[in-house]
């Protein structure tokens, strides 16, 4: 039985018995606990915990899962990989678990012609939790299990969480008796690679709480219904129906296995190695598959790590297979074919899987021949030392600079014979991120004490922000800093941090830029303030120097914003949440924000995107963005439960850390986006949006600048002006400069040419007098000497060439010739085979010249060159160059 067919089945049973069919949700998990989807009743974790009332009773699925926690064992074990398919079946406070047990035993051993999957009964054990004793009667003596095929487990084996606080329960494993050629018997408590399980039904009635392991957590109390939530391994199933022996050889991985086969020329079944390559390459290029189906684009953080991590690891094997040439293609193309059959959207998201695929294999077979030489450096230097550990550093420059997942330095390591210093590793790992973290706190704090502004919290409390709707507001002085030191008093002239109770300012966060403008103090005191932070959560910090008077702690304000440039700020921050809109629109979900600057009349927006966005993409983009302005629609914001936002559709970023209550900023039924910012009230206000073009700033990560309002008139304005300035000095009309100028530059290139190719007929004309003048240093003839300023290195080349082939007689011959280019030196030096044989090497002689000249240099034993910084040591060069050709000669 095909797993299409059991995923059909599965589904089509529970629809007849009233569950609701829902189909898989994303991997990309929609929880803050996790990265990726680990479990099939992940995305009903919020119906189980009564957070949101579940809109069915019955709900039944095939979930997409990943987990990658063993990720090292993969391949070298039939039992591991990294995706699966979880059938399961879901009751919220409905049926339990007499409803759950039957319902899978009927599943199980029905017939084949009725729907069932034709299990034996007598070949299935079952285990149950050590002290539940209700499930062990149903299955005694509701469905008729013999007492000697029932087992008791414990904690580690019968009670299922998802490893983080949540919903948890007892729970009941049906197994499965592949027969003596498996092990000895006794059941799954004896052997679990001869019983092996394949369905898990859990009953879902507690919450756990933090704890590490599968034992050691407490049990916070019970949930607010009685609850079922059962899985069933797909692939785990089809390995029996199939009648294969390990998940690897069924249907939807041994496809997979026959394509690594046919690229490499490597049997499955040959060597335990090449068997362990094999399957890792059809477990990960599956999982790469499946990720980048649902959004996942490769990374150095995340679940975009997850995915390099994997991908990295399948095309590495096959070069340990024995690939030679990129493979992706072929592989990814294998995968779409057959998880296609369950998942269409793959096939119709064809050509942008294949797209971020084959550029993440590009980008790592670049590394790859890069890191590998620096690795195998790094080998021998530690073998030749006696050492048996590859120092941390090493695998950070690996990681840092090559792009090295941390365990491919592992293996290829330990495949010499070396193991590595993970430690210093992960030491030097967090000394970069903590450096990162303490660049941006400077930002924030300066470099005061953090105690300071935390102390003003605990007296006065966080600050209030009334800038949402004011623009200006009465205010205290709650606490006041002079050169990051806490102080009473401020006076004319002082650098100044200002803390009030309430401000309309907008400190610095969410990719807009702070607020400016004054603060008045009651005496008459004025602060300018240049800069807003918030180094502690809620402690909106005013930096400024105080323009007139005295600032007191205690002492009444009032704060004033910088309007104009609050509302340049607003109109670019409202015009980054169309241009999200408009990318995702036309590029899909993965164009999902990665970073963001909202600055005044200008924004430049970062999103997820494997390769460049085409120019008339962008253009349609920056079409649709004004269409919408000039659908005058309305701004608008509202605090809600995080879950009704994201009901809503609203757009939440992962790796953001929210509350339980949200602010949703609503551009009529254009956009929606959880922010904290400041925005226009109605699309009409931003009057214009210009995109500038995108660039790329990472792998997989792409920029977008653009100006918004007067910002974008004036940019056109002066546009509009050097196009008619164009248009007078090429004499046509404005749609003519294209064709006009490529024609001017086109007969500009030609000119070039000609220039060029007279430079290297005259630079070569001299060849015959420099061969003549060879001079005889102990029977070599030795032509050294300069050649006119700003000759190329390429002319430079072909005339040491020509020079050297007019030196006949079988005489070694040595040709140095130098020129400057560009205010730099440069050499290239040439010998014959009559003066190799002598022992004299071009090589050698280059990097003797390059030293001279303050540089270096290198190449072959017959043609080298090298070049320096010191024009003026050119003579120097060419007697450094005599001296040597002397002492070999």
């Amino acid at each position: 039985m095909e797993s299409a067919e059991i995923r059909r089945r599965w589904l089509r049973f529970f629809e007849e018995r009233g569950h609701t069919v829902v189909p898989s949700a994303s991997l990309i998990a929609d929880d803050p606990t996790l990265l990726l989807v680990p479990a099939g009743m992940v995305p009903f974790k919020p119906y189980f915990l009564g957070e949101v009332k579940p809109p069915h009773k019955r709900v039944t699925s095939v979930q997409k899962c990943v987990r990658t926690p063993d990720i090292e064992e993969v391949g070298k074990t039939t039992r591991h990989g990294t995706f699966f398919q979880m059938c399961g079946n879901f009751s919220f406070g409905d049926y339990f678990k007499e409803g759950a047990i039957k319902y899978a035993w009927e599943l199980l051993t029905g017939s084949v012609a009725d729907g069932g999957y034709g299990l034996e009964a007598d070949r299935l054990w079952i285990t149950v939790y050590k002290d539940d004793d209700e499930a062990e009667a149903i299955w005694r003596d509701v469905i008729g299990v013999p007492a000697e095929r029932i087992q008791r487990l414990g904690m580690k084996d019968n009670y299922w969480s998802m490893g983080v606080p949540g919903p948890c329960g007892p729970c009941s494993e049906i197994n499965y008796d592949r027969g003596p050629e498996f092990g000895v018997e006794g059941g799954p408590a004896v052997n679990d690679e001869r019983y092996v399980e394949i369905w898990n039904l859990v009953f879902m009635q507690y919450e756990r709480g933090e704890g590490s392991g599968k034992e050691e957590f407490p049990i916070l109390g019970d949930l607010p219904s009685k609850n079922i939530d059962t899985g069933l391994g797909l692939e785990r199933l089809a390995m029996i129906l199939q009648g294969v022996q390990n998940m690897y050889e069924t249907d939807t991985l041994q496809v997979v296995i026959d394509k690594a086969t046919e690229l490499t020329g490597v049997a499955y079944g040959a060597a335990h190695e090449s068997d362990v390559s094999l399957r890792v390459v059809a477990d990960h290029m599956r999982t790469s598959v499946m990720l980048i189906g649902d959004g996942v684009s490769p990374g150095n953080e995340g679940r975009g790590y997850v995915l390099r991590r994997i991908m990295r690891r399948a095309i590495r094997n096959m070069r340990l297979l024995g690939a030679t040439q990129e493979v992706v293609a072929d592989l990814v193309d294998t995968v779409i074919k057959t998880m296609g059959r369950q998942y269409p959207e793959l096939v119709e998201d064809r050509k942008r899987i294949e797209t971020v695929a084959l550029a993440e294999e590009a980008a790592f077979l670049k590394a790859l021949k890069g890191g590998t030489n620096i690795l195998d450096t790094a080998v021998t230097e530690t073998k030749a030392s006696g050492g048996k550990v590859l120092p941390g550093d090493k695998a950070f420059l690996l990681h840092d600079t090559w792009g090295f997942p941390i365990d491919l330095t592992l293996e290829m390591a330990a495949e010499q014979g070396l193991s590595v210093d993970e430690d210093g590793f992960r030491r030097l790992m967090k000394e970069q991120r903590d450096r990162a973290k303490a660049d941006a706190m400077v930002k924030k704090s300066g470099h005061a004490d953090l105690s300071a502004y935390r102390a003003v919290a605990d007296t006065a409390g966080t600050t209030q922000f009334t800038g949402y709707t004011l623009n200006e507001g009465e205010a205290t002085v709650v606490g006041l800093l002079v050169d990051g030191v806490p102080s009473p008093a401020a006076n004319e002239g002082d650098e100044v941090e200002v803390i009030l109770d309430r401000t309309p300012f907008y400190a610095e966060g969410g990719g807009q830029l702070a607020d400016t403008g004054r603060i008045r103090i009651d005496s008459g005191a004025v602060i300018e303030v240049r800069d807003v932070q918030q180094p502690v959560a809620g402690v909106s910090v005013h930096k400024g120097v105080v323009q007139v008077g005295e600032v007191t702690v205690g002492a009444g304000a009032l704060a004033q914003i910088d309007l104009v440039r609050r509302r340049s700020i607003a109109r670019a921050h409202s015009a980054t949440h169309l241009t999200h809109q408009a990318l995702r629109d036309a590029l899909g979900p993965t164009a999902a924000q990665a970073g963001s600057e909202n600055s005044p009349g200008r924004f430049r927006f970062d999103f997820g995107s494997p390769t460049a966005v085409p120019g008339t993409v962008l253009t349609d983009v920056e079409q649709k963005i004004n269409e919408v302005l000039a659908r005058e629609l309305d701004v608008t914001a509202e605090v809600l439960p995080i879950a009704e936002a994201k009901k809503q559709g609203a757009i939440a970023e992962f790796g953001e850390k929210y509350g339980e209550h949200v602010r949703v900023v609503t551009i009529g039924d254009y956009s929606k986006e959880l922010c904290g910012g400041t925005h226009v009230g109605n699309t009409a206000q931003l009057g214009l949006v210009k995109l500038l073009g995108e660039s790329s700033i990472g792998s997989g990560v792409r920029r977008v600048e653009a100006l918004v309002g007067v910002d974008a008139y004036n940019f056109l304005a002066r546009e509009h002006t050097i196009v008619s300035q164009l248009t007078d000095l090429v004499k046509g009309r404005p749609e003519e400069l294209p064709d006009k100028i490529s024609g001017v530059l086109a007969k500009l290139k030609d000119a070039e040419k000609e220039i060029e190719r007279f430079r290297a007929e005259k630079v070569l004309q001299a060849a015959a007098g420099l061969a003549a003048g060879a001079q005889d240093v102990k029977g070599v003839a030795l032509v050294t000497g300069s050649v006119p300023e700003g000759t190329g290195a390429d002319d430079l080349r072909k005339l040491v060439l020509d020079v050297r082939q007019r030196i006949t007689g079988g005489r070694p011959a040595v040709v140095a010739l130098f020129t400057v280019a560009n205010g730099r030196p440069l050499t290239v030096i040439a010998t014959n085979e009559a003066a190799r044989e002598r022992g004299i090497k071009a090589g050698e002689l280059v990097r003797a010249a390059a030293k001279t000249l303050g540089g270096g240099g290198g190449g072959k034993d017959d043609v080298a060159q090298g070049g320096g910084q010191n024009p003026a040591a050119v003579g120097e060069a060419v007697e450094a160059v005599q001296r040597l050709v002397a002492e070999k000669a």
